[in-house]
């Protein structure tokens, strides 16, 4: 297990501080502002902690209201909405400097026996062994230059390998651009048999590529001094149990985008074909003039 992954578990492990009330921290680094997908991990964990452990999650809508300061602790609040016969409700509200900066609904739903279907299909791509690593792949295309030197030696968490273009190599080639971005990625260490440890890690993975495919439309990548962008909101639905320290494949398109927004689809597969999650996300872009 690398530092990375196991900077991301110390992470999710949030200091109870009352009996709905969690604390955590954010990576020792400098960044502007903290990375929403630590903090929807981060307010599922607390939510999770509230409920019984036969009763797993299966969806979550949540906002990002301000950015997260990384130098300051997040403090989430879990209000125990309802507590049903089959199904679990829970708000959380992650606050900074007295503010809400983000909030979360969540539903758990104990385990039943139902009629079941799955019109997606898993699209055909190369098997990820056969892929680059993102930052192999990435320090093809810049050379080693700084800043990109120091960034791309750094591990991390995630290993993620692209089956479609790079929103990098889209911005020089307008024939690589496209709606659509195909990902394998998986955490490359052997994780505990925890289900909500791999559908919290599977929404700390989700926020890292979405955005990326309303870029790649448009020939726009993140590091260009024209582009910022924000995640704006955020939901996820888990439909079976996966293992994210096996390969998982996150299918996503951009259906639309205008108005200094963009929206994004994802679907998350098991090796197997078996769709685990969906995912939509609707963002900020804003382009300044080229």
């Amino acid at each position: 297990m690398n530092e990375a992954l196991k900077e991301v578990l110390d992470l999710l492990d949030l200091e109870q501080i009352e009996r709905d009330i969690f604390r955590g921290r954010s990576p020792e680094e400098h960044i502007q502002r903290v990375f929403g997908g630590q903090v929807a991990a981060q307010a599922l964990v607390a939510a999770g902690r509230t409920v019984p452990s036969d009763r797993a999650v299966h969806s979550l809508h949540a906002y990002f209201i301000r950015p997260g300061d990384p130098a300051v602790p997040i403090v989430y609040n879990v209000e125990r909405v309802r507590d049903g016969r089959s199904f679990t409700t829970r708000r959380v509200v992650a606050i900074q400097h007295g503010k809400a900066i983000f909030t979360m609904s969540a539903s758990f739903h104990i385990a039943e026996e139902g009629v079941s279907h799955q019109a997606s299909v898993m699209p055909r791509v190369p098997e990820p062994e056969t892929l680059q690593p993102f930052q192999d792949r990435m320090r093809d295309l810049v050379g080693d230059v700084q800043p990109w030197r120091d960034w791309l030696s750094r591990p991390r968490p995630v290993d993620a390998r692209y089956a479609t273009p790079l929103t990098w190599e889209a911005v020089g080639d307008p024939s690589l651009r496209g709606s659509e971005t195909r990902v394998w990625f998986r955490y490359d260490a052997d994780l505990p048999d925890d289900p909500l440890l791999h559908v919290v890690l599977a929404a700390y993975a989700s926020d890292y590529t979405l955005v990326d495919t309303v870029l790649l439309a448009h020939g726009l990548a993140w590091g260009a001094s024209n582009v910022t962008g924000a995640s704006l909101d955020h939901a996820m639905w888990f439909h079976r149990p996966l293992r994210v320290d096996d390969w998982v494949l996150y299918a996503q398109e951009s259906p639309w985008s205008g108005g200094a927004r963009g929206l994004a689809r994802g679907q998350m597969f098991t090796p197997s074909g078996e769709l685990a999650v969906s995912v939509v996300q609707e963002c900020m872009i804003r382009v300044s003039n080229p």
